[in-house]
């Protein structure tokens, strides 16, 4: 049986105790150093900035390009053109658009309010026991189909809508200046009125949902010194909560503005889908420019039609642009405001 010579057995055990002795950093040596793997991660970071920048111009201008016959024939006047016949090749979107604006301000009308006292009543006044299952609830109604929504605005709410809102209120209001040309219009269930208030039971969760979260956020020492003060919880969320959380609440109440803005399916089922305006009455059937976009677009050729289509999606983006613009700068003056109060 041969042994290993006191060479072999010296060197083995020279390279055993360096290996027992090697620091953990020598025996895995990263295979791209720490200032290298900074400046690969703020290259990516970057170009994934760029890249929705880009997407963002190459929308714009594919539209712009799409929409320039329309643009090119009709100018501004576009806006506030009230026909749309395609037989005649005449364009106008103004009913799209006072479609549109009109189903969103009725939408915030009714949404903004019942969600600030549904995230007032979880955050505040609600027992513990019923926080969780009424929040879930809430939530859920924003994953339910907008498809969903329109088939039973039309189905089921329409009908309620024409017999028990808008027939005893056009024999009330009848013969009345005004206020009687408002409310006029067949009593089928289908309009303005009845799209705004679907939208407003689409955007609720999400403005419930977002003001939930930002009343919580506010530190509960200050709302128990107020309610030890022998404040109400009025006076607790008037003076306490809304002036801490007012950015917040703005923001929800533009991310409800922008998902009204851009529905599509819901409103195209119970806003009558008619391209003339007859009556600025709330019970009149209209169209906007989501529900127009959605009928029209797989039928219309290419030609004036087509770019008339797609110049109302240009004004839908432009009309998008100015709310969030107009939001990021409100948001700006009440951060500028609090700053000059501290």
């Amino acid at each position: 049986m041969s042994s290993a010579s006191p060479v072999e057995q010296n060197s083995g055990a020279a390279r055993a105790k360096s290996m027992t002795t090697s620091s953990p950093s020598q025996r895995h040596q990263p295979w791209i150093s720490g200032v290298m793997a900074d400046r690969i991660f703020g290259f990516f970071a970057k170009g994934a900035a760029y890249l929705t920048l880009g997407l963002l111009v190459g929308i714009l201008v594919s539209l712009v390009i799409g929409a320039w016959p329309a643009i090119d024939k009709y100018g501004l006047s576009f806006l506030w053109r009230s026909q749309w016949d395609p037989v005649q090749q005449e364009f106008g979107g103004l009913v799209m658009i006072y479609g549109t604006l009109a189903t969103s301000i009725i939408a915030l009308l009714i949404a903004v309010p019942v969600s600030f006292g549904i995230a007032l009543f979880l955050t505040e006044l609600s027992p513990a026991w019923l926080k969780r299952p009424l929040g879930t609830a809430i939530e859920l109604l924003a994953a339910v189909p907008s498809i969903v929504y329109g088939m039973w605005g039309l189905m089921v709410f329409g009908p309620i809508l024409a017999e028990y809102v808008q027939a005893p209120l056009q024999s009330l209001l009848t013969g009345i200046p005004y206020l009687g040309a408002l409310v006029s219009g067949p009593p089928v269930g289908i309009g303005i009125l009845s799209a705004g208030i679907i939208l407003a039971i689409m955007v609720i969760p999400f403005i419930a949902s977002v003001m939930r979260d930002v009343f919580e956020v506010v530190p509960p020492m200050l709302k128990e010194s107020a309610y030890g003060l022998g404040a109400t919880t009025w006076e607790v969320v008037s003076t306490i909560v809304l002036p801490f959380t007012k950015t917040g609440v703005l923001g929800a109440i533009m991310l409800g503005l922008g998902r009204a803005l851009g529905e599509t399916m819901a409103v195209t089922f119970v806003i009558g889908n008619m391209n003339q305006l007859t009556s600025l009455s709330v019970f009149e059937a209209a169209n906007s420019i989501t529900s127009a976009l959605a009928n029209e677009f797989a039928e219309a050729g290419a030609g004036l039609h087509q770019a008339s289509l797609i110049y109302l999606g240009l004004v839908l983006f432009f009309i998008t642009f100015v709310v969030l613009a107009f939001s990021k700068l409100l948001l700006v003056r009440l951060k500028k405001s609090e700053g000059a109060k501290s």
